[in-house]
């Protein structure tokens, strides 16, 4: 078994190869693994949008992809639950990646919240095309972060059945709450 985080990876490069030309979204850039690990994929012919709101984890990022062509990426210093400001309601989206919590090596004071998250994540799964994901990372050991994945859980579990599967992929029996994958897939 692979742990959550290699999962999220796992799931994101196929996504990628499938979608190569495609939309995606990184809705928690932090240090920017995610979203290099996007258009870094050297199938990638599409374009990535990253978020946050910190402005270390828009410097992280930028160093990080400074030898990827700026034309695959744009990087946007704002909350990922003000997407919707970034896009016609006729865009399309083909995968998103999140990482929930608080920017490792960062102030562990700020940290994503539930109610912005999921509003993220409800204006991205209306733009979903058929087949795309959404992958969401949770660490819920630290506070903020018990009372997001619950709020997260909550919403989500109400996805219609017919438009879209929900699934969680986590460890149940280890100490110190490791984080778990939860992937939204438009039907």
């Amino acid at each position: 078994m692979i742990n959550a985080l290699a999962y999220s990876q796992q799931l994101l490069d196929k996504l990628v190869n499938k979608f190569y030309d495609g939309n995606f979204v990184d809705g928690t850039i932090g240090n920017g693994h995610d979203i290099h690990r996007i258009v870094s994929n050297k199938h990638f012919k599409g374009h990535a949008y990253g978020f946050d709101i910190q402005e270390q984890a828009l410097t992280n990022t930028k160093r990080k992809l400074e030898n990827i062509n700026t034309s695959k990426y744009t990087l946007i210093n704002n909350s990922h639950e003000n997407i919707s400001n970034y896009f016609e309601e006729n865009h399309t989206f083909h995968g998103a990646i999140f990482n929930l919590g608080y920017l490792p090596g960062g102030d562990h004071s700020i940290t994503t919240r539930g109610e912005s998250t999921l509003k993220a994540v409800e204006f991205i799964s209306r733009h979903l095309i058929k087949g795309g994901q959404i992958i969401l990372v949770v660490y819920s050991g630290h506070e903020s972060g018990k009372i997001e994945s619950q709020e997260v859980i909550d919403a989500l579990s109400k996805y219609p059945q017919d438009d879209y599967q929900v699934l969680t992929y986590q460890f149940i029996n280890q100490i110190n709450h490791p984080p778990y994958v939860i992937v939204v897939e438009k039907l």
